[in-house]
């Protein structure tokens, strides 16, 4: 009889086809997330003259989805922790699809909303667990690398919604690209095959042959025997699981990974909705202006990828503290005249440092929050944080009736970057996922 610490087998493992797969799937769910969060800024300027909304009423519109989104990651991160990821991802991936097809179908904007918010739960549900998911598989050294690349699945998303934009809505219509976000439905049954259950889900439902199972995938180094005991260090499980959330010192912690996240999710939602608009404002025709939007998206690849390598290799809160400094310098600075080079460079840094470092925080919390707990933290950073994505295009609609000058728009999203960036000065690491820790067996029958 051995006794397997699973810990180990999952940290020591080496990248592997596996891991390939689960980032894979994970990744092209996120895909369509990201392209949800930039579809409505490419077809918010054609929607306001087809249906001849104001800009508090676009921004209002933007934000259905939003609160579906936020009661999405509340409502589904806590349920994953008790059913299953896996059955939760499928569940809201199916719900999100259905729903953003039946968008295009929408007549008025009461439909539109109502779509768009029974879709945002949906996508509030996936995130949190996609993101526990590859965080409980990947290999100690590339647990923030993986997030990231995972979530640059939602840059990826941003950049074909904005890219589809400009090639569809011109010929087909707006209601075209909405119809493009039910590719999933077609997918879905690879992805119930390829998705793999929480290895801490299985073991706590006595599913101990599935496990040595994963486990020999994950690590094919080991070999499953009959007797194994497996072995999985947990944290200290007492009482409410949100209410974990603010034990053992976490409180404060908890709290600025809030504030951060509502921010950066202002900072997100307010610029993948309203910049075409407002480079419209500054004189850019249609494409043109949509154009930035795919810039922006661009530039979130890039920030994603090297903020996770980044993260893998320094303090991953000294980088998030980084890139929110730079968004802030590079939103100011996108107020002032410059040739469209300069400007592309700027829009591609603010991207990179939004959405960019909108992705690396989410690795930051699933790397906080101990395992047990892991899809209820990021589950309620997102959803509580979904409160600045709800502000964001709302408070861009209200700037854009005031008819201020291009630079006050771009200042407006710099200062909760400022803000941001403080409240992760503020996290305390060492009351982290390290702290408190219990050991949990089962053996194969």
């Amino acid at each position: 009889m051995r006794s397997i610490n699973i810990n180990s087998v999952v940290d020591e493992a080496k990248f592997n086809r596996f891991h390939g797969l689960v980032l894979f799937w994970c990744a092209f769910i996120i895909v369509f997330d990201g392209y949800d969060l930039v579809v409505y800024g490419s077809v918010a300027p054609v929607l306001m003259k087809e249906w001849a909304l104001d800009p508090i009423q676009a921004g209002s519109l933007a934000s259905y989805a939003l609160f579906g989104i936020m009661l999405g990651a509340l409502l589904f991160g806590p349920l994953a922790d008790k059913i299953g990821r896996k059955n939760v991802i499928i569940f809201c991936v199916l719900l999100f699809s259905v729903f953003t097809v039946l968008i295009g179908f929408a007549k008025t904007t009461t439909e539109f909303g109502i779509y768009r918010f029974i879709a945002g739960l949906g996508f509030g549900g996936v995130m949190p667990n996609c993101v526990a998911l590859i965080t409980e598989y990947a290999p100690k050294k590339l647990k923030s690398s993986l997030v990231t690349i995972m979530f640059s699945g939602y840059c990826v998303g941003g950049v074909l919604s904005a890219g589809l934009g400009i090639v569809l809505i011109p010929q087909f219509g707006w209601e075209s690209v909405f119809f493009v976000g039910g590719l999933p439905l077609v997918l879905l049954p690879f992805i119930y095959k390829y998705l793999p259950d929480s290895i801490a889900f299985l073991l706590a439902k006595g599913k101990t042959e599935q496990v040595g199972h994963l486990l020999s995938r994950v690590n094919p180094s080991y070999t499953p025997q009959k007797g194994d005991q497996y072995e999985l260090v947990l944290p200290q499980k007492t009482g409410n699981t949100v209410a974990q959330l603010f034990q053992s010192g976490r409180g404060l912690s908890t709290l600025m990974i809030w504030m951060a996240f509502a921010m950066c999710l202002l900072m997100m939602y307010g610029l993948n909705t309203w910049l075409p608009k407002i480079m419209e404002k500054a004189g850019y025709e249609m494409g043109s202006s949509i154009m930035f939007l795919l810039v922006l998206n661009f530039g979130a690849i890039f920030g994603a990828v090297f903020g996770g390598w980044a993260a893998d290799r320094w303090n991953p809160k000294k980088v998030l503290i980084v890139f929110f400094s730079v968004a802030v310098i590079s939103l100011t600075l996108l107020g002032f005249k410059f040739n469209t080079f300069i400007l592309y460079l700027l829009v591609a840094t603010a991207g990179a440092t939004t959405t960019g470092t909108q992705i690396i925080a989410y690795a930051f919390a699933s790397l906080y929050y101990p395992i047990q707990m892991r899809s209820t933290g990021v589950g309620w950073a997102s959803g509580v944080g979904r409160l600045g994505a709800i502000l964001g295009p709302m408070m861009g609609g209200y700037l854009i009736t005031m008819d201020l000058p291009v630079q006050q728009y771009f200042l407006a999203y710099a200062i909760p970057g400022v803000i941001a960036a403080i409240a992760i000065g503020l996290v305390n690491q060492r009351n982290g996922a390290d702290r408190v820790i219990e050991k949990s067996k089962s053996s194969i029958a």
